[in-house]
């Protein structure tokens, strides 16, 4: 049976696409109609989105999307919005922003999460949300924005995707893979705690009713779908893109996925929440993902390491094409050393090159001087980091990993995905890419009735998305790399 045609918004902390996809059983249409860019600006003493103007490339690309799909002659049959998780708009009575939203890399949470827990111990907050701490958790964000104080017109708090939803569709509701990354939502009851909400002295009234991924919400608002060319109804996906991703990675039974890009998400999936003290001492989170599963992962700093020294070196007029430096990463043989990928300083520091020669000078390191050496240090540490993550996953989950499933941009990366599979000792497939966009369209069909599981979408994932494997393959000093990394680690653990 052919299919009609989805539209998928995906945004990341940085940069968004657009694309139209098609599922027909026998091809796969997967295009990307516009990407657009939109750093964090400071703005009123804030690192803020510029939410509006986010939202005009949306639209630009509803409107390009709306135009080829008449080109294909094909039907739109919906739109699904994803997009980074923990960042809010405040909205008034009548739909409009009261200020622009503040980005989780802003300094405004500093110290909050000691004074929430004055209030409310670190172990009570944890066994009613089963979400890691992280100082950028829209808990923390919300204690510091209410301490700050709340804008007297705010009528309802939205997570990104949600606002754009709205833009879309008029609808203010919250959808439940993004609203359990905020760690304002219980975890058994699956909406929001107001007793935690009230202990902290957080504004619960402003909070949404809480919707479950792949509900339809609607269709557009109708001066909206004539301006943009575009008669869809809108579906609220898994709108935190890595609840997208996983609902659209073709995992296999006991394999670990690594949700790879700026940030890299560690994780399993499993049935029901696991809380206990080993998983709070280990800081592991209970993220909700498609269909009442759970995202049992572990967040690690992720490519945005490299990805800052890059912006630095062509800063400095050092500019090299990523495949190139790629290549000349794996002809290097011997280990130019190993830093914790995972040390708070290296989250937003001034100079990344700088952050990660001060931890290699502290553990008597040389500190390279060539990029490619430099990168080789940063993708190496990463992928002793997901192999010491995957461990971790074994021993709270009692189960044995097989494998890891690479997705995202990062899958891109053949050197890390060698060196993850030489790290853990496990075979790693790579791919798909664009998991998230895949996830976002999978779950808009599923809605729609193209497909009747999840199980059932992921099949048609494996049977129509390549992947590539890698085996470990190790040198003779590999032990040696192994054992000095390990110290490392237990350093700053």
């Amino acid at each position: 049976m052919a299919d009609g045609l989805y539209i998928a918004v995906d945004l990341g902390a940085g940069s968004g696409r657009v694309f139209l996809a098609g599922l027909d059983p026998g091809k796969t249409m997967l295009e990307e109609v516009r990407r657009f860019q939109y750093p964090p600006t400071r703005i009123e003493g804030h690192l803020r989105w510029d939410l509006p103007a986010i939202f005009d490339q949306i639209k630009q690309g509803l409107r390009e999307a709306g135009a080829r799909a008449r080109q294909l002659a094909k039907p739109i049959q919906s739109v699904g919005v994803d997009s980074w998780a923990v960042d809010y708009g405040l909205l008034d009575a009548e739909g409009s922003l009261v200020e622009l939203p503040v980005c989780y890399r802003d300094e405004r949470t500093h110290g909050a999460m000691d004074e929430v827990f004055e209030r409310v111990s670190r172990a009570e907050i944890f066994e009613r949300t089963g979400i890691q701490f992280m100082p950028f958790n829209t808990i923390f964000q919300l204690f510091a924005h209410t301490r700050e104080g709340l804008h007297e017109q705010a009528q309802t708090l939205l997570l990104i995707p949600d606002v754009i939803n709205f833009f879309l569709t008029g609808r203010r509701v919250t959808e439940y893979t993004n609203a359990t990354t905020t760690q304002m939502l219980n975890t058994r009851t699956r909406q929001w705690d107001s007793e935690l909400l009230d202990l902290l002295g957080l504004p619960a009234h402003l909070l949404p009713e809480i919707i479950a991924p792949g509900t339809e919400l609607g269709s557009m608002r109708p001066e909206l779908s004539y301006e943009l060319g575009v008669d869809a109804v809108v579906v609220a996906p898994a709108t935190h893109d890595t609840g997208s991703a996983i609902a659209g990675a073709p995992l296999r039974k006991d394999w670990v996925y690594i949700s790879s890009g700026t940030w890299s998400l560690v994780g399993v999936e499993i049935d029901k929440t696991l809380i206990n003290e080993d998983v709070a001492r280990e800081n592991f989170t209970n993220e909700g993902g498609a269909f009442g599963t759970i995202r049992f992962l572990k967040n690690v700093m992720g490519l945005w390491i490299l990805e800052s020294c890059r912006e630095e070196w062509k800063q400095r007029g050092l500019v090299i094409d990523y495949d190139d430096l790629l290549r000349q990463v794996a002809r290097i043989e011997q280990s130019q050393g190993l830093i914790f990928a995972d040390d708070p300083r290296l989250f937003n520091p001034p100079s990344m090159l700088d952050a990660v020669a001060a931890q290699l000078k502290e553990t008597n390191q040389t500190v390279p001087s060539d990029l490619p050496a430099i990168a080789k240090v940063i993708l190496d540490s990463l992928a002793f980091r997901y192999a010491s993550v995957l461990r971790t996953i074994e021993s709270l989950t009692k189960r044995k990993v097989q494998g890891a499933q690479i997705i995202g941009g990062g899958s891109r990366n053949s050197y890390l995905n060698q060196a993850t599979a030489n790290a853990s000792g496990l075979p790693v497939s790579a791919g798909p890419v664009e998991a998230t966009v895949i996830g976002n369209v999978i779950m808009q069909a599923i809605a729609h009735g193209r497909f009747a599981s999840l199980a059932e979408a992921r099949q048609y994932v494996a049977q129509h998305l390549r992947s590539e494997t890698f085996v470990p393959r190790v040198s003779g000093t590999f032990d040696e790399t192994k054992r000095r990394y390990e110290e490392i680690e237990a350093r700053y653990i």
